[in-house]
């Protein structure tokens, strides 16, 4: 005589089942691409790279702050070249005076 029992647990087991397999593929899921990405962040560290992030926002901000301030500093010892360049003939002038005198 063959029995009709059957476990109550077995549909719940069976739906765990499921359930940790299709976790199981997301998580492999998640760690390849985690791999890759971390591959990248390899990748660009090593050619001397920068991440993208507030990090990279900040030091391209800081860039362009110091060639401003450099292309200011730079007008400044032009000016100041050719102020130099004034008073030495000045200068000049007055020794040659001077001497002639």
């Amino acid at each position: 005589m063959a029995s009709s029992y059957e476990r109550p647990d077995l549909a719940a087991l069976s739906e765990l089942e499921q359930v940790l397999r299709h976790l199981g593929d997301e998580v492999a899921g998640w760690r390849r691409r985690t791999l890759k990405a971390e591959a990248e962040l390899q990748e660009a560290r090593s050619r001397g790279g920068v991440l993208a992030g507030p990090e990279l926002i900040q030091a391209r901000q800081r860039v362009v702050e110091l060639e401003m301030e450099n292309q200011a500093l730079l007008q400044r010892i032009e000016s100041a070249r050719g102020r130099l360049q004034s008073l030495s003939a000045r200068l000049a002038f007055l020794e040659s005076e001077a001497g002639a005198a």
